[in-house]
């Protein structure tokens, strides 16, 4: 796991959304069931920016501020997730786990609090 990630968690965090949720991955036939972006001026170990599910959300938005609450470990991937939900909301690992299935379910993955 890069260890520059692991700051970010119980943080507040600016993200800007590339993948509103409804829309359709680029390259996959994925459909976005939530909002997807970056965090802006990150490198993750894949050597594109910090990658974010935005839970809680439930139109499409362009940025969002909110808090990171966990991390999406890919044990099988080098790309892992920030978790940014809304000041004050919380969802257990079960529900993060549900509401990214759309496209986590293609790694191994463990939820880091």
């Amino acid at each position: 796991m890069n260890e520059e990630i692991k700051k970010y968690l119980n943080k507040d965090v600016s993200v800007c959304i590339d993948r509103k949720i409804g829309s359709k991955h680029p390259k996959c036939d994925i459909i976005y069931t939530v909002n997807y972006g970056y965090v802006p001026n990150t490198i993750n170990t894949d050597g594109e920016e910090i990658d974010c599910y935005v839970l809680g959300v439930f139109k499409p938005i362009d940025k969002f501020e909110g808090r990171c609450i966990a991390i999406i470990h890919r044990l099988n991937d080098d790309d892992d997730k920030l978790i940014i939900v809304p000041k004050g909301k919380d969802y257990s690992d079960d529900a993060i786990v549900a509401l990214t299935e759309f496209q986590e379910q293609y790694f191994d993955i463990e939820i880091i609090r």
